[in-house]
């Protein structure tokens, strides 16, 4: 069973996708972790990944579609695939469905997990974490017990994400709607397209990911 994560960041695709690599043995296929996977692999098309990555040039949709080919191939993927970060445009959705369509593997969703924007801005921007060990807070939802003091190690120090701020917060939000809109009517067309509340509690996203999986 495979399926496609659509969704902007810091809408819980990447806690969504490591619930479904615990519960069902899925495999969360980022393009960004393989490229840097198949660079560090010393293969030929690493190489190739390697030139293009240090000119700052793109990677060609074909080299992207290979490497997944070959990726999709291997033992681990059996159980299915969680696309995450691709296809971004209409050619690469074309590309993977004439791939899919090969190994007959078929998509059994796209699933696009929306979200209320001036909400997720403050779910971003309120981020912050202990320096010492990396426990999680939030200024509105998830303080420490102690204000200042972490709860998990006693730590007095704290950092927040550079780029955890409301303008570059929305500036992804800008990119993510001008990359995926394309895509979307090309599911559309399929009947692939499944919408969940992106903003519901982990659970409750959990649930109707499974619901949609399982009908």
């Amino acid at each position: 069973m495979n399926i496609i994560l659509l969704g902007p960041p810091g809408a819980g695709k990447g806690t969504q996708a490591k619930i479904l690599v615990a519960e069902r043995g899925m495999v969360q296929l980022s393009t960004g972790d393989m490229l840097r996977a198949v660079r560090a692999s010393g293969s030929e098309l690493g190489e190739r990944f390697g030139e293009l990555m240090d000119r700052g040039d793109l990677i060609p949709d074909d080299m992207i579609i290979e490497m997944i080919d070959a990726r999709l191939d291997e033992p681990d993927c059996r159980n299915g695939a969680i696309f995450d970060g691709f296809p971004r445009t209409s050619g690469q959705a074309a590309a993977l469905d004439d791939m899919l369509e090969r190994k007959n593997l078929p998509l059994r969703a796209v699933i696009e997990m929306t979200v209320d924007e001036d909400a997720l801005v403050e779910r971003i921007t309120g981020r912050y974490s202990c320096e010492n060990c990396g426990a999680g807070y939030h200024d509105a939802f998830q303080r420490p017990a102690v204000e200042g003091v972490c709860d998990a190690c006693g730590h007095t120090s704290f950092k927040r994400r550079p780029d955890d701020n409301a303008q570059t917060v929305r500036d992804r939000l800008t990119v993510y709607r001008r990359d995926t809109a394309p895509i979307i009517p090309h599911y559309e067309a399929q009947g692939l397209i499944q919408r969940v509340d992106g903003m519901a509690d982990i659970d409750d996203v959990r649930a109707a990911i499974a619901a949609i999986m399982d009908n």
